[in-house]
């Protein structure tokens, strides 16, 4: 019962109850508009909870499921690290469900825009369970005795040739037992497969309200910003830098999660 519960107070936060007013997505709307590279300011912070939902399949199911996992495999006395936290719903999520468990929860992103709205959102406090919001960039993050560390869609907006790197040091920074969520875009070496896929996830966003306007629009400011891999060479790096096993336990048209034990 307890269980369920949880899970109700999760899928609570992410229908946006410990949020302030869902702002509508229309950055991209206008075509006008000037298209600029994507960033993480302030007026994508506004709308942002509405975008992603929109934009990402599976988006909710996601979140649930990591928070499910992140209680599953924290460790007590262990940090919990959400890599990229943007608004903080993955480390919201964890904190209500991990039950009895003493931890902390390190949330860090490099957007002060949006560390600043996690900290106002900051209100599901629990005595044992703490959640520090740190601005900082992601290679220069020291991950120390770590459970569980996510990444949720986050990967993908680094330097390729800094990727390596950054496995490798969470892979070091986990205990043993450890884990790594890790929730990426990709493409498929199938030509016909890829195109398939962002077709679908295309027509997903028109469903959700977004004009093919919107769709390209937004299309065009991620690229370069946003570079997707191949899901084998995601499993190539996390098995070169040591994680023992990977499974694959979501995939929604272009997007897949993992996860990766020590």
């Amino acid at each position: 019962m307890k269980n369920i519960l949880a899970l109700e107070q999760i899928n609570k936060i992410f229908t946006n109850r410990m949020f302030k007013t869902v702002m509508k997505d229309t950055i991209y709307r206008s075509n006008n508009t000037s298209i600029q590279p994507f960033e993480f300011n302030e007026r994508v912070v506004g709308v942002f909870q509405d975008m992603i939902e929109r934009s990402i399949p599976g988006y909710s199911l996601t979140i649930s499921m990591i928070s499910v996992m992140g209680d599953k495999f924290v460790q007590a006395g262990s940090n919990i690290y959400d890599l990229g936290c943007s608004l903080g719903t993955v480390s919201f999520a964890i904190q209500q469900a991990i039950q009895n468990k003493k931890c902390r929860i390190i949330a860090v992103d490099n957007s002060e825009a949006m560390i600043n709205e996690c900290c106002k959102n900051n209100i599901h406090k629990k005595e044992s369970i703490e959640i520090d919001f740190v601005l900082n960039d992601l290679l220069n993050i020291k991950i120390i005795n770590a459970s569980v560390i996510v990444m949720n869609f986050t990967l993908q907006f680094i330097p390729l040739e800094d990727r390596k790197r950054l496995i490798k040091e969470i892979y070091e920074g986990l205990l043993p037992g450890g884990v790594l969520i890790l929730s990426e875009k990709v493409f498929f070496n199938d030509k016909n497969e890829d195109e398939a896929m962002i077709k679908l996830h295309h027509h997903m966003k028109e469903l959700n309200g977004y004009e093919k306007l919107e769709i390209a629009g937004k299309r065009k400011s991620l690229e370069d910003v946003l570079i997707p891999e191949k899901i084998e060479s995601h499993l190539g790096r996390l098995k070169k830098a040591g994680f023992e096993n990977t499974l694959i336990w979501l995939k929604c048209f272009n997007f897949v999660s993992m996860i990766a034990f020590k």
